[in-house]
């Protein structure tokens, strides 16, 4: 049974042992993060861009000073020189613009002075409150030349540049307004193909990392179904009896399915999202230090809450994780179990049942909505927030001369930027939480070593089939011996039946010689050699069971004699003969490649087993077992079945396990176990002359009031 107790924060751990499974393709994922880090420098710089555009090109003005020709009072020179030592570090060091007394300058200089500093240089006639525009001026032409001939026009000419007020360029002919600002049109020009060319780079770039990890997720897949089916072939039948299947089939499927949606969706996302943050926050830093400090001081309370959310998301992903397994093995149960619970009239309460599992189900799915619901307009509403406190103080500075109105733009976008990678993260934390739960379950699998020991080394090919049980003790649970100091020795060739009460533990005895389970004192020899000392793989091919309830895969009849061995169509052929298959066989539409469906569904039980008898003369093993081979056919099967037997025990060790008497007659022995113990042991007329327990059974079984009666035994 899952219980919530499976999954426990042990983030790290995960995250490490996932990459293990992707350090096969540690290069495409090292291409994939530099294509993700390409492309993410890309988007950043898209705002520095649009900011250099319009402080630049579309709102590019400049301010002026004009120096008197006597002295100036101290505390204004003061601030005159500082200006000017602002002005040339932000012209990088070259030469200001000067006409006369008057010295031009770009705008962003004011900001090394208070509101109150430029008041007091405006006051004093040095600094122009008004701003204005500087262009190239073409050598030799005059302002009538130029069209700027005018009254009232605020017009500066210098050598080889002028200036003109901003207030007074709106009213300019357009086509005056061109030839002044071909620089800045030109600029626009180059900033707008730039900008196409990062987008350009950042659709290619993005293409590139989302391919390259959709095949490394589709690999990692791969190999995680690889490692757990090979995993759960490793395990005891312990393992499968203590779990539902329905669970193991959803760890195989659904858990591996989230690790995929967990590299495709979060492994580069998550880098992205805080590259991309990291990014966003030096940007910040490098074009205002006060308003990026002011941008930073609304950030905790966003970071409480994702740290909350991440705490009641996980549970609620456990959760769900949790009843998605239980639902999947109910349906699966009931749905292999449908004859059960038709026959039986289990439909109301298997539906009442899955009902009350459904309903915790979808609490679960409602739970994490509802986590999911309420973080997103959070983080909604506390971006709006920062957006406008950043608004607020940068109009404040922007008319303090302190940012330009690029910068102010560049600030919005760059916190949207910044906000969006904590959208993704909200979007996306459902994924990530699926897939830290679904990677739990299955690392616990992978985990799990409930397995037999395959330490063997020698190989079992040339084997007699003798088979010996030496003082054998095993208990499935402890506490429950099973198998109670039992021993037995079999010669090759010997066929020998095994019969008991029910739970006497014959069938084990079966389990236990093909090491489907390990005894727990004693030894089980053959040929004489303990059979830990062979390898599982030599040992099980030699060994070869026919159960009760036989199992045929979906595909063709052919498929299942085969199971994978390389066998020749004649070789085929010759086994299902063999086996008195083939009369059912040609009847059948295409003969051996007819298709048979999971399980065998569309198969008589008495052709099944044919089928399963077929198969083990094609594997050609040298010990048989029949496990109640015959419990489940009619009497005409049951007579194709004891001729297929003559040909399966042939030059062969046979252990026959039957409940009807009648099959297990023509064994040479008959061992009668009776509560974990050998009790009895002889052919089928020194038993019955015994009176005991083998006399009891058959009394049981054919009802023998009377002597007489016995002779259908003889």
């Amino acid at each position: 049974m899952e219980t919530e107790e499976l999954v426990k924060d042990q983030d790290a751990r995960i995250i490490g042992r996932l990459l293990q499974f992707l350090r096969p393709y540690r290069l495409q994922f090292l291409l994939a993060l530099l294509a993700l880090i390409l492309s993410s420098l890309g988007e950043l710089y898209t705002p520095v861009l649009l900011q250099r555009a319009v402080d630049r090109f579309i709102l590019a003005d400049a301010a002026a000073l004009t120096l008197p020709s006597g002295e100036l009072a101290d505390p204004v020179r003061e601030l005159t020189d500082r200006l000017l030592n602002r002005a040339r570090r932000s012209s990088g060091g070259g030469s200001l613009w000067e006409a006369g007394n008057q010295i031009f300058f770009s705008s962003q200089a004011l900001g090394e002075l208070t509101l109150r500093e430029q008041e007091l240089l405006e006051e004093a006639g040095v600094l122009d409150p008004k701003r204005w525009y500087l262009f190239e001026r073409p050598a030799g032409k005059t302002a009538a030349e130029m069209g700027l001939a005018g009254e009232g026009l605020r017009l500066v000419l210098g050598s080889g540049f002028g200036a003109i007020g901003t207030e007074d360029l709106p009213g300019l002919p357009e086509e005056v307004i061109r030839e002044i600002r071909r620089r800045d049109f030109a600029g626009i020009r180059k900033m707008g193909l730039l900008y196409l060319l990062i987008l350009a780079e950042i659709m290619l770039f993005s293409f590139f990392q989302v391919y390259v990890m959709t095949r490394i997720s589709q690999g990692v897949m791969r190999d995680l179904r690889m490692a757990l089916l090979n995993r759960s072939f490793d395990q005891s039948l312990a393992f499968f009896n203590s779990r539902p299947l329905g669970g193991l089939v959803s760890r195989l499927t659904g858990d591996v399915e989230t690790v995929n949606e967990l590299l495709t969706s979060m492994a580069t996302s998550l880098f992205r999202d805080v590259f991309v943050m990291a990014g966003v926050i030096v940007i910040l830093f490098s074009m205002n230090v006060r308003l990026a400090l002011i941008t930073l001081g609304t950030l905790p309370p966003v970071i409480i809450l994702t740290f909350l959310f991440r705490w009641q998301s996980r549970k609620a992903y456990r959760r769900l994780r949790m009843w998605i397994s239980r639902v999947n093995g109910f349906l699966s149960e009931r749905i292999m179990g449908m004859e059960i619970v038709q026959s039986f009239g289990r439909e109301k309460q298997s539906l009442k049942e899955f009902t009350e599992k459904n309903k915790n189900l979808l609490k679960a799915n409602l739970g994490e909505m509802y986590v999911f619901a309420t973080f997103r307009p959070l983080i909604d509403f506390l971006s709006s927030v920062s957006i406008g406190i950043i608004l607020y103080f940068g109009a404040s500075y922007f008319f303090q001369a302190r940012l330009t109105l690029g910068v102010l733009i560049a600030f919005v976008n760059l916190v949207g930027q910044f906000y969006r990678p904590m959208m993704d993260i909200a979007e996306k934390f459902n994924i990530l939480q699926s897939a830290m739960a679904g990677s739990e379950r299955i690392f616990d699998l992978l985990d799990t070593n409930e397995e037999i020991p395959d330490t063997g080394t020698e190989e079992a090919e040339s084997i007699t089939g003798e088979v010996e049980f030496r003082n054998v003790n095993f208990a499935y649970n402890p506490g429950e011996p099973v198998i109670r100091d039992m021993s037995f020795k079999i010669a090759p060739g010997e066929s020998v039946a095994i019969v008991g009460f029910s739970g006497a533990g014959k069938t084990t005895i079966a389990n236990l010689l093909a090491r489907f389970w390990d005894i727990n004192q004693g030894q089980i020899l053959l040929d004489g050699k303990d059979i830990r000392r062979y390898s599982l793989a030599s040992l099980r091919t030699r060994i070869q069971a026919a159960a009760q309830e036989v199992f045929l895969f979906s595909g063709s009849l052919e498929d299942n004699i085969r199971l994978g061995k390389d066998l020749s169509p004649e070789a085929v052929e010759q086994a299902a003969a063999a086996a008195q298959a083939d009369k059912f066989i040609r009847e059948l539409p295409g003969g051996l490649q007819f298709p048979v469906s999971e399980g065998g569904g569309n198969l008589s039980a008495g052709q099944r087993q044919l089928i399963s008898f077929a198969r083990i003369i094609a594997h050609d093993p040298r010990i048989i077992i029949l496990d109640e081979a015959t419990a489940n056919v009619d009497t005409y099967t049951e007579k194709l079945i004891q001729a297929a037997l003559e040909e399966v025990f042939k030059n062969r060790t046979s252990l026959i396990i039957a409940h009807r008497l009648s099959t297990i007659r023509s064994a040479h022995r008959i061992l009668v176990f009776n509560e974990g113990r050998l009790v009895e042991e002889g052919n089928h007329r020194e038993l019955l002359d015994r009176g005991g327990v083998y006399y009891n059974l058959c009394k049981l079984q054919y009802d023998l009031e009377e002597e007489g009666a016995v002779g259908l035994f003889l």
